[in-house]
């Protein structure tokens, strides 16, 4: 049945061709019979390829097996490869060729982007090969998973967390490692996107007017970042979150908060004595300082009255 749906999409193209050559037929249709064809085609090599695994995974000769388990491996047909190798494990284990399985099966889940389970699988032949010539690969490869796994921005960073320490614990554990370069890379990215992530939660604060909550957000993501290249933006903000927070306050709060303000504008002075920025941000105190003499003229006047 399926050579005669291949025999009669072929001779539909072959016909279709004919016409379309005497300009008697439009392209959609020939295109249409050259999908069909492609699909088909495709479709017989996928059976036949699948009934060739089934004859290789009902073999009773385990090194035939293991040696076709290698071939679907090299060709990175990694879903067969893992198949073969996973039914494998209880003919091998214990052998000299072990190791090797273990290695390639770990990979497969790797290669498949089957990150968790790669990460499990790197684990257990750590545990099972723990003096092997390639247990700082498979050291590092385990830590990449985690890293492999880190989610979109706005989810949960556990995994992105988990990446940076056991980057680190690689690092400290492998002083001498050519890996370590990349190692301390992967560290940086994690630690740049987590920062954007906290950044993003300030901002969202701040465009709510929550100003309170901006202020000690962006405060807290300066002193947990304060190597970071946006670390000036960062105190810029918290000097306007805080000059915005007074504003919006209760009249006999904020004399205090406006002073604050002060505050904050001479701790980034101290912080970053040649900011371009600080011009921006000394308007704020102006106007906080005018503010404040307005408050204390109209208490003044008022006292007076009395």
């Amino acid at each position: 049945m399926l050579y005669k749906s291949l025999n009669s999409s072929i001779l539909a193209i072959i016909k279709n061709t004919f016409i379309f050559g005497q300009n008697q037929l439009i392209l959609p249709s020939f295109m249409k019979s050259a999908k069909i064809v492609v699909w088909v085609v495709l479709f017989s090599f996928s059976i036949i390829s699948c009934g060739k695994f089934a004859k290789v995974e009902k073999s009773k000769d385990d090194n035939f097996k293991l040696t076709k388990a290698d071939e679907y491996y090299a060709k990175k047909k990694y879903r067969y490869a893992q198949q073969l190798y996973e039914g494998l494990f209880p003919a091998f284990k214990g052998s000299e060729k072990f190791e090797e399985l273990y290695y390639k099966y770990a990979y497969t889940f790797y290669n498949q982007g089957m990150y968790r389970d790669a990460e499990n699988m790197f684990k257990g032949y750590l545990e099972v090969f723990p003096n092997s010539a390639r247990a700082e690969e498979i050291d590092y490869m385990r830590a990449y998973s985690f890293y492999k796994q880190s989610p979109k921005l706005e989810l949960e960073q556990v995994n992105t967390i988990k990446a940076m320490n056991m980057m680190q614990t690689f690092i400290n554990q492998h002083p001498g490692s050519a890996r370590n370069k990349e190692a301390t890379e992967i560290i940086d990215l994690s630690r740049k996107k987590l920062e954007l992530k906290e950044y993003r939660t300030a901002q969202l604060y701040y465009n709510l007017e929550k100003f309170r909550a901006a202020a000690i957000a962006f405060d807290a993501l300066l002193n947990k970042y304060p190597e970071s290249e946006s670390g000036e933006d960062y105190k810029l903000m918290v000097v306007k979150s805080y000059y915005r927070f007074a504003k919006m306050s209760i009249l006999d709060k904020q004399i205090e908060r406006f002073e604050k303000v002060a505050t904050e504008y001479q701790d980034f002075v101290d912080r970053y004595p040649e900011s371009k920025k600080l011009k921006e941000a000394e308007e704020y105190v102006t106007l906080s300082n005018n503010k404040i003499n307005e408050i204390k003229n109209e208490q003044t006047a008022s006292s007076a009255k009395r």
